[in-house]
C-alpha cells in the first residue's frame, strides 16, 4: 500500500510539474493585454491601458460597481490590475533567515495571523521581493487586508470577463505588492490539466496493454495458423511426389493412364495407313479403349481383316448393317473396335 501510494504521489508531482511549465509557457506566448487601475486620493481610479481616445482618464467607484463608464470594450480578455493606496493595507515588515527565501510565500502564509488580526482564509496578502542584510538574514514587507475589500473590486470587474484579475499595493521605495489574483473561468488551471494528463496516461496505459495482450493473442493464432498451412503443404506435397513403389500415388495413377490410353494422334496415323484410297472415313468415335468409324468403301467386308491385321485394333465388328445408296461411291459402312495402347517406348 505504502508503494502504490509512493507512485501515486510521484505521478501527481510529476503531472503538476508538467501541467505548470504548460501554462506558464502559455501564458508567455498568449500574454494578455493589461489594464490598470490605479487608486487615487480621491477615491477614483486612473485608467492606465492602450485605450481608445474617447476612454476616460478617470473612473469613479460606488455601490459595488465602477460607474461613469463601460468598462466591457476595454477590459474583456485583459489582465485587470487594481493598484489600491497602501493606507487600506496593514504593513509589516518581517526578518527572517537567509535560507527562508525560498519558501517566503508559505512562511509569510503560516504567520499571517500572527503579524495580522485576520487569519490566511479572512484575509488577501503579500509580500515584497526579500532584501537581504548581510549574508545570514533577509528583509520582507508583508501587506494585508480584509478579504471583502478585495472580492468587491473583484466582483465588480467580473462581469466584464477579463482574463484575470490582480490586486497590489505600492510598499516602501515603490516596490509593488500583489495581495490577491484571480484567474477567469476560460483561463487554463494547472490542477484541471494536471488532471486530465493523468486521465491521458492512464488512457494511454490500458491502450499499451490492450494492446500488448491483443498483440499476443493474434500472434500465437497466426502462428498456429502458420504451422497448419505448413502440415497442410507437406501433406499435399507427399501425396504428388507419392512414396517409393507406391502405385497409388497420382503420379504413379497419371503415368499408367499415359501407357494403357490410347493416344488419339496414334490411333487416327494407324487408320490412314490401314485403310485403302477407295475408302472415305466421315465419322469417328473414341471413347476409352473402343474406337467407332464409319465412312464410304468400295468394298465394306475388306476392311476388317486389314483391321484385324494392325498391332493397334482387334475385335473389329460391323455394328450397324452396310448400305448402299444410288447417290453414293460405294458402300456405307459403320465398323468398331478395340484399341491396343502402344504408347510405350
Amino acid at each position: 500500500m505504502s508503494s502504490l501510494n509512493f507512485l501515486r504521489d510521484m505521478l501527481d508531482a510529476w503531472t503538476g510539474t508538467v501541467a505548470g511549465t504548460i501554462v506558464a509557457t502559455m501564458e508567455r506566448l498568449v500574454a494578455p493585454r493589461v489594464v490598470r487601475l490605479v487608486e487615487t486620493g480621491t477615491g477614483a481610479f486612473a485608467l492606465e491601458a492602450s485605450k481608445p481616445e474617447n476612454a476616460p482618464k478617470e473612473i469613479a467607484f460606488g455601490d459595488g460597481k465602477f460607474v461613469g463608464t463601460n468598462l466591457a470594450q476595454i477590459v474583456r480578455g485583459s489582465r485587470v490590475e487594481i493598484v489600491l493606496q497602501p493606507t487600506r493595507f496593514l504593513l509589516r515588515p518581517l526578518e527572517l533567515p537567509a535560507r527562508a527565501a525560498d519558501f517566503l510565500e508559505g512562511i509569510v502564509r503560516a504567520q499571517i495571523d500572527r503579524l495580522t488580526p485576520w487569519s490566511a482564509t479572512e484575509a488577501v496578502f503579500g509580500c515584497s521581493p526579500p532584501v537581504a542584510h548581510g549574508s545570514d538574514s533577509i528583509t520582507t514587507e508583508v501587506a494585508a487586508a480584509p478579504r471583502r475589500l478585495a472580492m468587491g473590486y473583484v466582483e465588480a470587474l467580473s462581469a466584464f470577463h477579463p482574463s484575470a484579475i490582480a490586486i497590489v499595493t505600492e510598499a516602501a521605495e515603490g516596490r509593488r505588492i500583489k495581495v490577491f489574483e484571480q484567474k477567469s473561468r476560460g483561463a487554463v488551471d494547472p490542477v484541471r490539466l494536471s488532471r486530465t494528463l493523468q486521465a491521458v496516461l492512464a488512457f494511454a496505459a490500458v491502450a499499451a496493454v490492450t494492446g500488448s495482450v491483443a498483440a499476443s493473442y493474434l500472434a500465437d493464432s497466426l502462428s498456429t495458423q502458420q504451422s497448419e498451412l505448413e502440415r497442410q503443404i507437406t501433406r499435399r506435397r507427399a501425396a504428388l511426389r507419392g512414396s517409393d513403389g507406391d502405385e497409388r500415388s497420382p503420379l504413379a495413377r497419371l503415368e499408367r493412364r499415359k501407357y494403357e490410353t490410347a493416344a488419339s494422334v496414334i490411333v487416327l496415323e494407324s487408320l490412314s495407313r490401314l485403310l485403302p484410297d477407295h475408302t472415305y472415313v466421315t465419322e469417328l468415335h473414341v471413347a476409352g479403349n473402343r474406337i467407332q468409324i464409319g465412312g464410304i468403301t468400295r468394298d465394306a467386308p475388306s476392311l476388317i481383316p486389314l483391321i484385324e491385321q494392325s498391332r493397334h485394333f482387334t475385335r473389329a465388328t460391323f455394328y450397324a448393317p452396310t448400305t448402299r445408296s444410288a447417290t453414293d461411291p460405294g458402300e456405307r459402312f459403320h465398323i468398331e473396335a478395340q484399341v491396343e495402347p502402344r504408347n510405350a517406348p
